[in-house]
């Protein structure tokens, strides 16, 4: 994954009613030079303590370590290698092994010289660009037969200047061949590109020494683990503002990556993800208000594009996005989403039956879909006896699909990002007897084991977890602990992997998100890295090198600690490969099984591409064979259901809510009246 200058504190954006004006300011001739703050300067020796003695895992800020944070400062202003030559390199070398006892003393010297020389060339290049792009006529044919890598991270440096020249030639052609394609003449392309590169030039002119001094160290906290995060003053309100869930707003996490806006998680229950149209990974291109034009936000800073976002409550915005299976950046989508407050009800568990015919005989598979981990703590600490909690929630919906003779339960934890983990502990509890749920490990080594001290069980029958990629946290840490009790069949796909704990620590100049924990299964395994892996695996649509905790740098790893005395409520690992096997015989002939494991092999195929051709004809060629591959794959699926074969992509219709027509949430079904036939031949065996 790129990192980039930009890639600073995720921003969450929930409400306001502020928005912003497009026009641009008057761009000055020169960028002045940033310096460091006395208050900055004291910041850095607070963190270096607060790392020291607070974080997790245990470094020593040493010459190694300083070598570590002049790579990663790089990697961050750089990380596509598009500014500095080898010999600006070489002459930053001399602080490889200096910054720690910088850093120690309050001494920012070196990370300031670095990033000014680094906007000099920032502001350099887009003035170069904004020359060249005047060069090329209305008229023009784009028909070199040459390409652009798309990564150049493990790329050397560039020797000097002229090859760097090359590059962006390259890199310029590429941007207006993609509007180009995206249906834009090339007159407007070339209208829309020149704003683009003003914006990036108005945002690199308005760089700030806070801004410099986050980037620094979060270069120097990211080392520790990607969750410790400096934040600035204004950052720190930003996030403050998130955790309250006190504003309106569509309920997203963004970041900067190079000059684009991409998302990075859902908020569940919020509008985006109600609207199920805008994915992690997504680029965000452009933003428009109601029935306004959309303003083309390439190249804004992220703080312009959340206010942008922001507006009053059941007001529309519109989004232009590249989706992020996208292999070109002219396949771009409007999304309309309405803004409005997360509310609890909006995350509350829900309820579905889907119904399955088994030899003749219709079967009843209870749906329980839990969006997030949730609790009205409020209501909870004034003791009111009727709070809302997913454990209350799932505890009655739990009775009345009882009460409607279910054969099987699925408790569907899809996109579930977690929350309160009070709630993912007394979930487990609710189908186990009493016993314990996670573990906690501390810096200090220290082991807390939470459970379950309630004796009884609500739900004593079948029973399956679905989860895949973006099932996080308090999910990973329910569905590890009905995995381990052998309570229940886990299905899907590889969990996110999100397995420590952060706490706020507030400092005289803003405030340090700091690791101090790490969560445990009861089988010792951690489900920090990589997650729950599900007994039963679906293909997953979701790129793993762009979203989940293995994506990134510097993740703490995979580990172990002794694990607690627990009881299994079934064989499951002795019916698994049976299940596997009845699971595959299905995938290979069911038409929606069959089109989910063809859509990742071809959306695998997508992101394999590292490079992208600059001939117009080449790349429209490719785009329709990519379409082609989309709709043969649709039509092939359509087919065997005896559905009306389609003539375009755009036909496709909107995804239905309907849980029988889910095809991930069906065959769970089927595994888990596998799973009933195969407990039944044992208990005849044994009779």
């Amino acid at each position: 994954m790129i990192t980039t200058v930009t890639r600073r504190l995720l921003a969450l954006f929930l409400a306001s009613s502020l928005t912003i004006g497009t026009a641009l300011a008057e761009v000055p001739d020169a960028i002045g030079t940033l310096a460091p703050t006395e208050s900055q300067q004291k910041a850095a020796q607070d963190i270096v303590e607060r790392l020291n003695y607070g974080h997790y895992r245990e470094v020593e800020l040493n010459d190694q370590l300083s070598k570590e944070i002049y790579l990663h400062f790089l990697e961050e202003l750089d990380g596509n290698k598009a500014y500095f030559t080898q010999a600006e390199i070489n002459r930053f070398n001399k602080y490889q092994h200096l910054l720690d006892d910088g850093l120690k003393e309050g001494d920012l010297t070196a990370a300031f010289e670095i990033y000014n020389l680094y906007q000099q060339k920032v502001e350099s290049r887009i003035q170069s660009q904004l020359r060249l792009l005047d060069t090329f006529s209305d008229d023009y044919a784009f028909k070199r037969h040459d390409a652009l890598m798309i990564d150049r991270k493990d790329f050397a440096w560039a020797a000097d200047e002229k090859e760097l020249d090359q590059l962006w030639d390259k890199r310029l052609e590429n941007s207006l061949l993609s509007l180009k394609l995206s249906g834009k003449d090339l007159a407007d392309a070339k209208k829309t590109l020149k704003r683009r590169l003003e914006n990036q030039l108005k945002r690199i002119t308005q760089t700030r020494s806070e801004d410099v001094f986050q980037i620094y160290m979060n270069a120097y906290t990211q080392l520790y683990d990607p969750h410790t995060q400096y934040q600035s003053p204004r950052s720190s309100e930003t996030f403050n503002i998130r955790m309250k869930l006190s504003l309106e707003g569509i309920g997203a996490l963004l970041q900067t990556e190079d000059e684009f806006t991409k998302v990075v998680s859902l908020v569940p229950g919020g509008p985006v993800a109600k609207a199920g149209e805008l994915k992690p990974a997504d680029k965000i291109i452009g933003v428009g208000q109601d029935d306004e034009n959309i303003v083309d936000v390439v190249g804004w800073r992220l703080d312009e594009v959340v206010d942008l976002i922001r507006g009053p409550k059941a007001s529309t915005v519109r989004l232009q996005v590249i989706p992020a299976n996208a292999t070109d950046n002219s396949q771009t989508q409007i999304i309309s989403i309405v803004r409005n407050t997360v509310k609890l009800e909006d995350q509350a568990a829900k309820k579905s039956i889907v119904t399955l015919n088994e030899n003749g005989e219709d079967k009843k598979i209870g749906i329980i879909d839990i969006p997030a981990f949730y609790v009205d703590f409020d209501a909870w600490r004034q003791g009111k006896e009727d709070y809302r909690s997913t454990t209350r929630d799932v505890l009655r919906l739990i009775n009345e699909l009882q009460s409607e003779d279910i054969d099987g339960l699925v408790i569907d934890l899809r996109n579930n990002g977690g929350g309160a983990l009070q709630e993912a502990n007394s979930l487990v509890g609710l189908f186990i007897e009493r016993g314990a749920t996670v573990q906690v490990r501390n810096a200090e080594g220290r082991i807390d084991i939470l459970g379950d001290p309630d004796k009884s069980i609500a739900y004593t029958g079948p029973l399956a977890v679905l989860v895949n990629r973006l099932s996080a946290s308090a999910s990973e840490i329910f569905a590890g602990a009905i995995q381990d009790y052998q309570r229940g069949l886990i299905i899907g796909s590889q969990t996110f992997g999100k397995g420590t704990v952060q706490s706020v620590t507030p400092l005289d100049h803003g405030q340090l998100k700091l690791t101090r924990a790490k969560f445990y299964r009861i089988s010792g395994e951690s489900t920090q890295h990589m997650g729950v892996v599900p007994d039963i695996q679906y293909p997953s649509l979701v790129d793993t090198e762009q979203v989940g905790e293995s994506a990134l740098e510097f993740a703490l790893p995979w580990d172990k600690v002794q694990a607690v005395r627990h009881k299994e409520y079934s064989p499951l690992s002795l019916w698994l490969p049976e299940l596997k096997e009845r699971h595959q015989t299905r995938a290979e002939q069911d038409p929606d099984l069959m089109y989910l494991a063809a859509q990742q092999a071809l959306f695998e195929q997508m992101r394999s591409v590292k490079q992208i051709s600059l001939n117009e004809q080449a790349r429209k060629a490719e785009s329709e064979r990519i379409e082609a591959q989309q709709l043969a794959l649709e039509n092939e699926r359509r087919t065997a259901k005896g559905l009306q074969p389609l003539e375009k992509l755009s036909d496709i219709p909107d995804k239905e809510e309907d849980p029988n027509q889910d095809a991930e949430l069906v065959e769970s079904g089927r595994i888990l009246l596998d799973m009933i036939d195969l407990a039944n031949t044992a208990m005849a065996d044994v009779d």
